[in-house]
């Protein structure tokens, strides 16, 4: 891919490299821009992205679905090179293969140091400041600056990131597809082995069959489920689907009742655990109407709009259902996604047939267009 402008000041330690980025500088509006990076300051680090892929939670706040501060370089989902590191940082160096962390682990906070809290309070996704631990920002654009985006900020040549939310990889990882372990794969994947903890000969249903419900269907069949139900109004998704696992196959536009309701007509009574993946009220609770009333688990892994609220019949939540957010796969994300990389690299999770498109960094407008085509499970930009 030809480089439009990545430049070194002549400085020795510390310098401003000018580079390619995607910028979003109001909603629904993404161009290719040169923008200068800042060095990195004490506890953070830059790092030469290699791949980021295409989350479907970077078209919500491009379009301001997920509230944040424009003009913005978003992307969280990616890999790269450690290129410099701030005074203070040790536990990655210049050269070492990484992942950023859209969530990060402080080991400090409520949350890091509970045994199954992941969501760190030092997190910039809700709410979203747009800035570093210190309040400012690394990137400039013709002057003005631009704001981060959950502190990583992947759609960019370089990139800076606290230390807290960037995690080493083992040398051997591939690079231009090892960035969807950052978020697709713990996310999905994780949502279904780790979260649920599915159990062999269950019964389960997905709610959307793109990126990260295509890895939770993986998840599912990892752990032997039975019965895979995936529902999406795009039947473009279900070829795929099924190679990945998906045994019945349900589109709730050409439905004459709800789709929970067939579920349950399906089944008997009820799935043993249910996914949405969605992000829409409606799609969380026919996920949890779908469960089995004693015993079924509803994980939620979908982000809505902001102040979106949803209703459960009051009546029937006593019976024993579980119903629970998962961020990641409830993963501390500093000290479980390597080891995610290790398992991929030993041959025990095959994350390859995630990845349908694979295009340059400068085709980032073509790689949109086909995510919005739903023609796609992942798409990974390639530096």
């Amino acid at each position: 891919m030809q480089n439009i402008g990545t430049k070194h000041s002549t400085h020795k330690k510390k310098y401003t490299i000018t580079c390619l980025a995607a910028i979003a500088w109001k909603k629904n509006s993404l161009s290719l821009e040169n923008v200068e990076v800042e060095p990195p300051k004490a506890g953070e680090v830059r790092i030469k992205m290699t791949s980021t892929g295409i989350c479907g939670s970077d078209d919500h706040t491009i379009k301001g679905i997920i509230t944040v501060k424009y003009p913005f370089i978003p992307g969280h989902e990616g890999a790269g090179i450690v290129e410099s590191v701030g005074e203070g940082v040790s536990s990655v160096q210049p050269g070492d293969k990484v992942l950023t962390l859209p969530v990060p682990q402080c080991r400090e906070c409520s949350a890091c140091l509970h045994p199954k809290g992941n969501f760190c309070e030092k997190q910039d996704l809700l709410p979203s400041s747009g800035l570093m631990l210190d309040g400012t920002s690394r990137f400039t654009c013709k002057g003005e600056k631009i704001y981060h985006c959950f502190r990583t900020s992947t759609f960019t040549e370089y990139t800076v990131v606290p230390e807290i939310s960037v995690v080493k990889i083992d040398a051997a990882a591939p690079m231009d597809k090892i960035c969807i372990m950052s978020c697709e794969v713990p996310t999905g994947y994780g949502a279904a082995v780790h979260s649920a903890q599915v159990t062999p000969g269950s019964t389960c249903v997905v709610f959307g069959l793109g990126g990260i419900g295509s890895a939770i269907v993986m998840g599912c069949k990892a752990s032997g489920a039975s019965r895979i139900i995936g529902v999406d109004i795009n039947e473009e998704k279900f070829p795929r689907a099924k190679a990945l696992g998906v045994t019945d196959v349900l589109n709730p536009s050409n439905l004459k009742k709800p789709v929970q309701e067939v579920v349950k007509e399906m089944t008997g009574i009820g799935v043993d655990f249910a996914f949405e993946a969605i992000g829409l009220t409606e799609t969380m609770v026919a996920a949890w109407d779908s469960c089995n009333l004693s015993h079924g688990v509803c994980i939620i892994t979908g982000v809505s709009a902001p102040n979106l609220q949803f209703s459960l019949s009051g009546q029937t939540v006593f019976t024993g259902r579980t119903l629970k957010g998962s961020c990641l796969g409830d993963y501390k994300t500093k000290d479980c996604f390597p080891q995610l990389v290790t398992a991929y690299l030993q041959n025990k999770i095959n994350i390859d047939p995630l990845i349908t498109h694979q295009l340059p960094f400068d085709q980032l407008h073509k790689a949109f267009e086909v995510y919005h085509a739903g023609k796609t499970i992942r798409c990974v930009l390639l530096f």
